[in-house]
């Protein structure tokens, strides 16, 4: 069977046997995705890149720990999640998140300027959420993570994650005057 059509857990099971090509097919599938949770939990290209490359880095010195306990993808989130926590912590700073973070306007043809407003105003509206919220949020509209995933990523009861939601959805709709 191709890598393309293993699942990430036999994927990174072969991996931690040495298996490098399972590596690159786990690498292709999560990495935009990882790529852009990162940047929007840190609004910097430059510490986005940085922080993607430890979360690799980890993922590559500990794959011979990995348990397929949870999927893939809600383990390298939760990599990510921490790595994020650990930075905010070591800068003692707020996560702000800007507009541009995730559709910069240079990216976007002329004939979509309303859609990329849009956008913006949807990302200034999340970037004015606590971080708790932001990141509950992302990770359930961006990843399509369960409730349960993503407490588990964030180390948070299941029902805390869901008044996380229901706040930040609330905060939402009030700012972009849908409420």
């Amino acid at each position: 069977m191709p890598a393309a059509e293993l699942s990430d857990a036999v994927l990174m099971r072969r991996y931690a046997k040495g298996n490098t090509a399972a590596f690159e097919t786990l690498y292709s599938r999560h990495k935009d995705a990882l790529y852009r949770y990162l940047l929007r939990g840190c609004n910097s290209r430059d510490t986005a890149a940085e922080l993607f490359q430890d979360i690799w880095l980890k993922l590559i010195n500990t794959r011979g720990h990995y348990k397929a306990s949870a999927r893939f993808s809600t383990y390298l989130f939760t990599l990510a999640h921490n790595r994020l926590v650990d930075y905010y912590r070591r800068k003692r700073i707020t996560p702000v998140i800007s507009p541009e973070a995730s559709a910069p306007v240079e990216d976007q043809p002329d004939s979509r300027l309303a859609r990329v407003q849009q956008a913006g105003r949807l990302m200034a509206a999340i970037s004015a959420l606590p971080f708790d919220q932001r990141e509950a949020i992302l990770l359930k509209e961006e990843r399509d993570f369960s409730l349960d995933e993503i407490a588990q990523i964030t180390d948070a009861g299941r029902e805390t994650v869901k008044s996380r939601l229901r706040y930040a959805l609330a905060k939402l709709r009030e700012e972009l005057g849908h409420g």
